[in-house]
């Protein structure tokens, strides 16, 4: 079955057949929305919820042709609810699906977010319209279009979005037999209906606006992506799961940043997301990956051994001395070291890394880094070092003046998914970033 969609062109509020919404379904929609700090967010991601709950015992009352996963779906991840006040990204069998939620047709237009329609990462095989009359804990799914209609439609007409990024569509746009659905979902080919092509030129873009973002994505605090970026930065922004992971912290977190605190996190982390990532997992290989191979010198198994000042030597008076800290290094621990040269001022930096073994944390990894100097001579009084992940600046080390510290040292701890950025500086623009520092223990 491959050919061009059939759609009715008038809709009317036929006699359909209400889904009921269960307690446990509203229970489910108000977990989702509680995710969420602003009000008017939280009453839109719960009438989501329990649209996509309507919509999967639609599905599931009419057999068992349809594999359902919503685990992909903007409304399962907060950080994308956060942004797009829609259900986007569901997928039923191969196809892609929006849920448009809407509670009443008073208008006879529907609004629709513009991410949906002009973003193809988030643009769908069919958008579904879905009743959620929430006061009588019921829901109707009232019709359809695919998007080769709705493309369509919307050129034919020159359909232009509002300020706030929405669209206004006609409800006599869509098909009002939502069984015709249940056929296309069924027996349609994918190809039939044609998704634009995701453009290849992301991470270009992503680098040539960094500066703007820099300086104007901390005023998403108190506003809306509407009112802070032009619709290009906001695709850049809606295209970067990294970007949408900050802007979600940062309107969801109770702790106030100062500004350049923000600006220094976002520019931390725009070198996760671009620059290249050292693999600490094949140190416990005893293996260093392509990047790192450049610098770093892998040290050998990590056991006390005698006082002397070589690099592996120096690191033992190290550990001895977080040991007595009560910080222990197992034996399975595996690092490496590298000599910097910042502003003429000698340092090493080593890192060391291992898998967390507690039942707790079994999915996780540690990474300890030291920095010192060549010969644990006293530190730069204005030396820093910085940690950051993508949720922000876990750790800024500085130098005591008072201790005359011979090194500084912190540790952080990661999911098998996240990974860290180490930054080291003087004060007065010196700064040097390391490439990021992943774990992966594949080879």
């Amino acid at each position: 079955m491959n050919k061009a969609l059939p759609m009715t062109l008038e809709f009317e509020q036929l006699p359909a057949e209400a889904i009921p919404l269960s307690q446990s379904h509203i229970n489910q929609a108000i977990d989702f929305s509680n995710q969420l700090r602003d009000e008017s967010k939280q009453w839109q991601t719960y009438l989501n919820a329990l649209s996509l709950s309507a919509f999967e015992t639609w599905l599931e009352s009419r057999g068992n042709y349809f594999n359902i996963n919503r685990e992909e779906s903007t409304l399962s991840q907060p950080r994308f609810a956060n942004v797009i006040p829609i259900v986007a990204n569901l997928k039923v069998n191969e196809f892609k699906l929006c849920l448009i939620t809407t509670g009443s047709f008073i208008d006879e237009q529907v609004s629709i977010s513009r991410a949906v329609i002009d973003v193809p990462e988030y643009i769908p095989h069919f958008y579904v319209l879905v009743e959620v009359i929430e006061e009588e804990e019921k829901a109707v799914i009232q019709g359809f279009i695919s998007y080769q209609e709705l493309s369509e439609r919307q050129q034919s007409v020159n359909l232009e979005p509002d300020t706030d990024w929405t669209y206004e569509l006609p409800l006599s746009w869509f098909c009002n037999e939502p069984d015709r659905l249940l056929l296309y979902l069924r027996c349609l080919e994918l190809e039939a209906i044609s998704l634009p092509a995701i453009p290849t030129n992301r991470a270009q873009n992503l680098e040539l606006a960094k500066n703007d973002l820099i300086k104007i994505l901390p005023q998403l605090k108190t506003k809306e992506l509407w009112e802070v970026l032009t619709w290009e930065q906001a695709i850049i922004v809606l295209t970067s799961p990294e970007l949408i992971d900050w802007i979600y912290n940062l309107q969801t977190q109770k702790e106030i940043l100062q500004e350049t605190s923000l600006q220094q996190h976002l520019s931390d982390l725009f070198k996760l997301i671009s620059q290249p990532t050292i693999n600490v997992g094949r140190w416990l290989w005893d293996e260093l990956d392509d990047l790192a191979e450049a610098t770093w010198n892998l040290l050998p198994n990590i056991a006390p051994q005698p006082v002397m000042r070589s690099p592996v030597e120096e690191f033992t008076v190290i550990s001895s001395q977080l040991q007595q800290r009560g910080l222990e290094i197992p034996v399975q621990a595996r690092g490496a070291y590298q000599n910097l040269s910042l502003a003429g001022v000698p340092l090493r930096i080593y890192a060391v890394t291992w898998h967390l073994l507690s039942e707790s944390e079994s999915n996780s990894w540690t990474l300890l880094l030291i920095l010192g100097t060549p010969a644990l001579e006293s530190l730069p009084v204005n030396l820093k070092l910085r940690v950051s992940d993508q949720t922000g600046i876990l750790v800024e080390q500085k130098v005591n003046p008072e201790f005359g510290n011979t090194y500084l040292f912190t540790r952080v701890i990661g999911n098998f998914d996240e990974k860290f950025l180490v930054s080291v500086s003087l004060g007065d623009g010196v700064e040097m970033t390391l490439p990021s520092f992943a774990f992966d223990i594949s080879r």
